[in-house]
C-alpha cells in the first residue's frame, strides 16, 4: 500500500508563505505539527503517528527531502527512501537514499523494498505524481484547524479529471488542554474505476 501522509491546514496549505531551507514551513507553518507533541501519548495522534513509523519504506519528492535535510539519512528504522526527481544532481543523497526519476519506476522500488509493509509518501509533488499515475493507495491527512491563507498547497497541480475518494478512517484528538494539538486524522483509499 503507497500512502501519502501529509499535514494541511484546513485551508489546504503543507506549509506557510516564503517556506524555503532557513524555513521549511514557511511562516506559520510550524503550527500545523503542533499534534506531533502527543504522539507519544496513547489516542489518535500517538497511533498514527506510530503506523507512520511502521512502513517499510518512503517515497518523498526531492524539494521535501532537501528541506528536511535529507533526514540526515534516515527517515526511520533504516527503511530505503526513493527520492522521486526531475533531474539527479551530482551529490548523492545521504543514508539510504536513492533519487529515481520515473514515477513508476519508484512506486515499482518503494512496492518491493516494503515487502508485505506500507510505503509512506512525503511531499506535495511526489503525492500529485502518483497520484497522476495511478500509483497512490490511500492519503492519510491530518488536518489542523488553522486557516493559514497562503503558502504550498498540497493538492495544486492535480489532473483535470475528479479522482474519487472513500473515507476508510477518521480518527479526533480528543478534548486537549492545549487546542493547538488538535487535528482530524483522515485516511482516504483511491477508489479505481
Amino acid at each position: 500500500m503507497i500512502r501519502l501522509d501529509m499535514t494541511m491546514s484546513l485551508d489546504g496549505y503543507i506549509a506557510g508563505p516564503q517556506d524555503d531551507a532557513d524555513a521549511p514551513l514557511g511562516i506559520g507553518g510550524f503550527r500545523l505539527f503542533n499534534w506531533l507533541d502527543l504522539r507519544n501519548e496513547p489516542g489518535p495522534s500517538g497511533e498514527v503517528y506510530a503506523e507512520a513509523l511502521a512502513t517499510r519504506a518512503v517515497i518523498a519528492g526531492r524539494r521535501t527531502f532537501e528541506l528536511a535535510g535529507q533526514w540526515n539519512g534516515d527517515h526511520h528504522d533504516g527503511v530505503p527512501i526513493f527520492v522521486l526527481t526531475h533531474r539527479i544532481p551530482a551529490e548523492p543523497p545521504m543514508g539510504v537514499a536513492r533519487y529515481v526519476t520515473d514515477v513508476r519506476e519508484c512506486a515499482a522500488l518503494a512496492r518491493t523494498a516494503a515487502g508485505d509493509g506500507d510505503v509512506m509518501v512525503h511531499g506535495a509533488a511526489a503525492g500529485q505524481a502518483l497520484l497522476r499515475a495511478g500509483e497512490l493507495d490511500e492519503l492519510q491527512l491530518h488536518v489542523v484547524p488553522v486557516l493559514l491563507g497562503a503558502g504550498r498547497r498540497l493538492f495544486d497541480h492535480l489532473p483535470i479529471e475528479p479522482v474519487h475518494l472513500e473515507l476508510v478512517r477518521r480518527l479526533t484528538t480528543p478534548d486537549v488542554k492545549n487546542p493547538a494539538q488538535h487535528a482530524l486524522h483522515l485516511r482516504y483509499r483511491v477508489r479505481r474505476s
